[in-house]
């Protein structure tokens, strides 16, 4: 199992089109055969940070997700476009 944490940061301008585009992101990624989760959060005390928690099945289906369509679309075209700032975090699952 493979859980990354993605942080980016918007600008309070941004942030009806980013929900719209983590939305149509979250809808397909969570269609891929090896995700098993995929939920874009904000957060509570600052709705310009999203935090997206993914869950692949492997590192493959990891490869396949950032190699699809809708994250060339949505991420890399649409987010990576408004980000300020971004950050990922690879976690190992303990249990």
């Amino acid at each position: 199992m493979v859980s990354v944490l993605v942080w980016l940061k918007f600008a309070p301008e941004d942030r009806t089109e980013i929900a719209e585009i983590l939305r149509r992101l979250a809808e397909a990624s969570r269609l891929e055969p090896g995700c098993v989760t995929f939920v874009p959060h904000h957060l509570q005390d600052d709705p310009n940070m999203v935090v997206i928690y993914e869950q692949y099945r492997d590192d493959e289906a990891q490869a396949a997700h950032r190699e699809s369509a809708h994250f060339k679309k949505y991420a890399v075209g649409g987010l990576y476009q408004k980000m300020l700032e971004r950050n990922v975090q690879n976690l190992i699952a303990l249990v």
